[in-house]
């Protein structure tokens, strides 16, 4: 999937005001949490993750591996939050035009 910057800025503004729906914990990315991550981002299209490391290398894996299994796009990191885009079949986010 590639977005135009348009379209990036439009879905950062829309992600400005929600918070974290899935938080990972000490077990790390497990098969739940990604389930938990899939089910959120088919509901919703637009999600926070929380990535509670300080390991930068760690985070960025993790991150990696969450787009990989997700098909999800990658929106950008902010501290230890990742955003994450899909777009589901309902459409829910109107983007603009590229």
């Amino acid at each position: 999937m590639t977005l135009s910057n348009k379209q990036k800025q439009h879905l950062k503004g829309l992600a400005h005001s929600i918070k974290p729906v899935v938080q990972l914990g000490n077990n790390g990315l497990t098969e739940g949490v990604l389930a938990e991550i899939e089910g959120a981002i088919n509901h919703h299209e637009l999600i926070k993750v929380k990535v509670p490391t300080d390991d930068k290398e760690e985070k960025a894996l993790i991150i990696d591996a969450i787009v990989r299994e997700t098909g999800a796009f990658k929106l950008q990191t902010i501290g230890h939050v990742v955003v994450l885009y899909k777009q589901s079949e309902d459409k829910k986010i109107e983007l603009p035009k590229k």
